[in-house]
Formats: structure tokens, C-alpha cells, sequence
């Protein structure tokens, strides 16, 4: 449970930490069963009628089969947990065939509660609210800049942050102080060529900050939604990103990045993640991947690196042509994606592990 929960070893000095129990000679692989029996036994002895848990998932879109399976397990048992569940999704980034429906069909089969809510933009009354608190103006004084911000953002709440922000950074709102309150042209603004898309706001924001902190930006976008601290130590290491660790900081001070507890880094938000991945052009960016990858493996290689072998290796694919290319790498990318795969099947991901093993059969 310790090596799950990792905060849950300071309910008891007997629980030992994942690193201790592998020195110790136990730290043999769990398997998605037996992660989803251990959560739900947890769940059981912490949770009661008088004291239910509230777990909240966000973007179940990016979840995995295995996850969702696993989620399945401890939700539908039936032995005593008392808990309420709360996931979220984008639904214009699952398809039909998306694991969340098959997880929602699983739940109504296993006859659990369940109840989807759909959550739109903020509306007219609530948006302009929202501005009168930021401005400390009253609402009708910021009626005319909230139509604006309407129409631009259709009430989306990070887009309206995002856009508000681009026009006090080209002087459209600023702050009088002979009036002592913040000002604006309407006219001006609809006049002035200002996106609507905030990918474009955020990619034109990105495309002003040093060449460190670009660099870690696009790293961190191919590595998805979450980036270890260990993983950005192995990039320092090399000579093409040693200097990530000062951009990393930058990009946290900024606001682009947020640091975790548990000592990993993700996006403030899916759609920065986007814009930073726009950094690097189409057409290089299997290239980028690729070099990304190699990196990453000859930084590496003959250490014990855990996990990080599934994000190396899932890299070097990106660039399947430019291994062909090469004869001599055939060979230890082949036993890279063998071994991705083997650790793939220990978790439970067959369809993970599917994806490497094809790879070095390939090769």
C-alpha cells in the first residue's frame, strides 16, 4: 500500500518506502490486480457512512485501459467502502470507443450510482462577475469589456484568464491612476487584430522567452502530462539539455509549469501543453522525439532507471524511420523495446506492451 499510497507511511513507522522494500530484497512488480485489491481493502478500513472519501480524478481522457480497470475494481466493491467518486473528462478529446464509456457501462452493469454532468462555459451574468471581482469594479461599470471577453473566449474560464492577460500586456486594460481604477477602449480592443484562440495568445507568449525555457517546454511536451524530477536529472547530464534545470525554474516562476509534492512537474493546463508542443515545427518533430530519445538512452544506459525505459523507448519510436537508417542501432533499440515491453506486461498495459513488442520485432 506504501508503494501506492506514498503518503500513507507516515500513519505508521512500519510502513517502509518503495526504495527501502526493493533494497530489502521486496520489491517484486504489482500487477493492476493486485493494485486494485490493495486500494480496495484501503478503501474499506478508512471509509465509512459517517466518514465517506471523496476521490477526484481529472482528465480521465489521457487515462489507459489499465487505469480505468483498475478505478473500475475499488468503485464497484461491494464489501463495505462508502466512497464518492468524481471524474472528469473533455468529451471533444474521446471518441466513441474511449475506455471512460466502457468504464461507465461498467459501473451501471455493476450497480453502481452513477450521474454525468455536462459543464459549459461560464454565461454572460457569471463572466462579467468574475472581471468585476479581478478589476474591483462594479458590474456594470465592466459590462462592455465582459461582452468583449464573451465573444473572444465563449466564457471559458482559462481562456478568459489568458485573454485578459494578452490585453494588459499590449496596453489595451491598464490601470489609471489620476482615476485610480483600471481602463479600457472597447473600440479599440474589437478594432485591434487580437486572436481569439488561445493557443495562438499562449504560442506568441511562448515564442518571447529565452531558448532555455522554450527548450523545456518542448521537452516537457513530448514527455505528455507529467515530467519526474529524476528524469530532468538524467537531461542534465547530457550536453544538448543541460541547461533545462534553469529553464525548468523559469517556466515554474512564470506560471507555465507547476511543481508537485511528490516531486514531479506538470502543465498548468492541457492547453499549454499544447501551445509548447507547437514550438517545434511538424515537420521536425518525430526528429525531435527521436533525439529526445537517443539522449535520453545513452545518458542511461547500464543504470537502473525504473520506469523512465517505457518514456525512452516510447521517444526513439517517434523516429522509427531514422533507426532503420542505421543498421548498428537496430539491434539495442530492439532490446530496449523488449525490455519496455517485458515491464509493460509485469503492469498489466498489454496493449502498451503490445506497441514495443511490435517495435522490436520490426527491427
Amino acid at each position: 500500500l506504501a508503494r501506492i499510497v506514498k503518503n500513507v507511511k507516515v500513519l505508521s513507522p512500519e510502513f517502509v518506502s518503495p526504495a527501502a522494500a526493493e533494497e530489502a530484497g521486496g520489491g517484486d512488480k504489482m500487477n493492476a490486480r493486485s493494485v486494485g485489491f490493495t486500494l480496495s481493502r484501503f478503501m474499506r478500513l478508512v471509509s465509512s457512512p459517517k466518514h465517506p472519501v471523496m476521490l477526484f480524478l481529472d482528465d480521465l481522457q489521457w487515462a489507459d485501459d489499465t487505469a480505468l480497470d483498475v478505478t473500475h475494481t475499488f468503485l464497484s466493491d461491494t464489501m463495505g467502502s462508502c466512497m464518492f467518486f468524481v471524474g472528469t473528462y473533455r468529451d471533444n478529446e474521446v471518441h466513441a470507443g474511449h475506455a471512460v464509456f466502457d468504464l461507465m457501462k461498467k459501473l451501471e452493469s455493476s450497480h453502481v450510482p452513477t450521474n454525468k454532468v455536462s459543464l459549459t462555459g461560464l454565461d454572460r451574468e457569471d463572466l462579467n462577475t468574475m472581471i468585476s471581482d479581478a478589476l474591483c469594479l462594479y458590474p456594470r461599470i465592466c459590462k462592455s469589456l465582459s461582452e468583449v471577453v464573451m465573444q473572444k473566449t465563449k466564457g471559458n474560464p482559462f481562456f478568459v484568464l489568458e485573454f485578459i492577460k494578452s490585453l494588459k500586456d499590449r496596453d489595451l486594460l491598464k490601470y489609471n491612476f489620476h482615476q485610480k481604477r483600471w481602463v479600457w477602449d472597447e473600440g479599440t480592443i474589437r478594432a485591434e487584430e487580437i486572436t481569439d484562440n488561445v493557443l495562438q495568445l499562449l504560442s506568441s507568449e511562448m515564442n518571447g522567452l529565452s531558448d532555455n525555457v522554450q527548450l523545456l517546454l518542448k521537452v516537457m511536451a513530448c514527455f505528455g502530462t507529467k515530467t519526474c524530477e529524476s528524469v530532468i536529472g538524467y537531461l542534465v547530464d547530457s550536453t544538448d539539455y543541460s541547461a533545462v534545470r534553469d529553464g525548468l525554474n523559469k517556466a515554474v516562476s512564470d506560471g507555465f509549469i507547476k511543481r508537485n509534492r511528490e516531486g514531479t512537474f506538470n502543465f498548468v493546463h492541457d492547453k499549454v501543453r499544447e501551445a509548447a508542443y507547437n514550438l517545434i515545427a511538424e515537420s521536425d518533430r518525430k526528429q525531435f522525439h527521436y533525439n529526445l530519445g537517443r539522449v535520453l538512452h545513452s545518458v542511461c544506459e547500464g543504470k537502473d532507471v525504473g520506469d523512465t525505459i517505457l518514456l525512452i523507448a516510447t521517444q526513439i519510436n517517434h523516429g522509427k524511420e531514422f533507426i532503420l537508417k542505421d543498421n548498428e542501432l537496430c539491434l539495442p533499440i530492439a532490446k530496449l523495446n523488449m525490455a519496455a515491453g517485458k515491464m509493460a506486461i509485469d503492469s498489466c498495459r498489454h496493449k502498451t506492451a503490445y506497441a514495443y513488442l511490435e517495435v522490436a520485432s520490426s527491427l
